[in-house]
């Protein structure tokens, strides 16, 4: 018996020796076990980078991998990306180079110096005006009863050629929409249609009065306006050279005409010498019933020797022997702008004119202190000016592709391009 208890008594305590004494049960935890990364020295983040995604996070086993993440591990991997980028390649340039079109970058772009200087006239310029359809092309019309046609960026021959087929000063001149032909009026009491390329007269339009402004209609380069000394305003028929309409009201000189932007009315500007200088002073004309919409639009005690129709906004400019350039409205009832004004160069009774850039947003300006204006069509404010000439600077000519390039004339009968 005493066999037995020993027997299973050494039993009992080998297991007791081998068994623990306390058994700790383990729960596996429900959160994702941390994974320990070797912290090296770099620089600082920056928060608006995104933060790289880790693949061990997903070789965590039994860890739930959601669709965005398969489907992050079936694509290849990209590369990474700046979150600006900026590429220097001519496409992306091209694009550059539109979105930073504004109105200070165009005014930056604008002519700053003489680059091309041209003489010929011996006597002041009237009119200087570049050619549609052949854009290196410029005509003069001077009071030296000549027409200058100049190639500029001619180097070897600037004047292209010289026309003398009126018998006293040449007032305006006008290229054609329509082949390479000019036209223009003056003194003699004539205007006349001439072929540049041959040098010879096409058709004289011969009138009762001293001729100062002619005008070709914007839609149908058949038709033309003329205005005079006696202060009829006559549309011509160049097909028949006959006259198809005829505006006339009073006898003082026409000083400028104008087509609006859908030319169904003509705006007319005179040289009014009686008491009621508010009157008269701007018409605007219905061109198919020949009669005066309105003939009280400006009402100052001043005459306007120059009128110019907005390029694309429905407004008209009229240039003031006030020493400012007035701005109207082209619709009824053809109101002046009483809050803006283009006032720092001077007129002074020289027939200074005035033009629109090709976007329409400079308005640009003679001066009889012999400078050129350039304006800020949207806030009237002065932007640059150039000093061009010792006299007076008369005419301004924008060219029809390079809206850079102006040409402008002086009283003194110079006539230079700038860039």
């Amino acid at each position: 018996m005493d066999l037995l208890c020993n027997a299973y008594s050494n039993e009992s305590d080998e297991d007791d020796d081998d068994a623990p004494k306390h058994q700790i049960l383990i729960q596996p935890s429900s959160k994702r076990p941390k994974i320990e990364i070797p912290i090296t020295q770099s620089q600082p983040h920056n928060p608006m980078t995104p933060l790289p995604y880790s693949p061990l996070d997903s070789q965590i086993p039994g860890r739930y991998i959601s669709k965005r993440e398969r489907a992050i591990f079936a694509s290849p991997p990209a590369a990474h990306h700046p979150p600006h980028p900026v590429s220097n390649s001519p496409g992306n340039c091209y694009f550059l180079q539109l979105n930073k079109r504004s109105s200070v970058q165009q005014r930056d772009q604008m002519s700053q110096r003489v680059s091309i200087a041209l003489s010929s006239h011996s006597r002041a310029v009237n009119a200087i005006h570049w050619s549609p359809n052949h854009a290196h092309l410029l005509a003069s019309a001077g009071m030296d009863h000549s027409i200058c046609i100049w190639n500029p960026w001619s180097s070897d021959q600037k004047i292209a050629r010289k026309l003398n087929v009126h018998r006293a000063a040449v007032k305006d001149v006008k290229w054609s929409l329509q082949g390479l032909s000019v036209l223009s009026c003056g003194f003699d009491c004539s205007s006349r249609l001439v072929d540049v390329e041959k040098g010879v007269e096409i058709q004289v339009f011969k009138e009762d009065q001293m001729v100062g402004v002619v005008k070709f209609h914007e839609e149908n380069f058949n038709l033309f306006l003329s205005g005079g000394s006696q202060g009829r305003i006559r549309l011509w028929d160049i097909r028949n050279g006959k006259v198809v309409h005829e505006f006339a009201r009073g006898h003082d000189p026409i000083l400028d005409v104008e087509f609006t932007r859908n030319c169904r009315q003509i705006i007319s500007s005179s040289d009014i010498s009686r008491s009621n200088v508010s009157e008269n002073s701007i018409v605007v004309w219905d061109v198919s019933r020949q009669v005066p919409l309105s003939n009280q639009v400006y009402v100052e005690a001043y005459t306007c020797p120059c009128v110019r129709s907005h390029p694309s906004d429905s407004v008209f400019v009229a240039q003031s022997n006030g020493d400012y350039i007035a701005l109207f409205s082209s619709s009824p009832p053809f109101k002046l702008n009483k809050y803006k004004r283009y006032q720092s160069h001077g007129v002074s009774g020289f027939p200074i004119k005035c033009n629109f850039s090709l976007d329409g947003e400079s308005l640009i300006s003679g001066s009889s202190d012999g400078s050129i204006y350039f304006y800020n069509y949207r806030s009237s404010e002065l932007v640059r000016k150039i000093k061009a000439y010792e006299q007076a600077s008369v005419d301004i000519a924008v060219h029809p592709i390079l809206p850079n390039v102006i040409a402008s004339c002086s009283w003194n009968g110079e006539v230079s391009v700038f860039e």
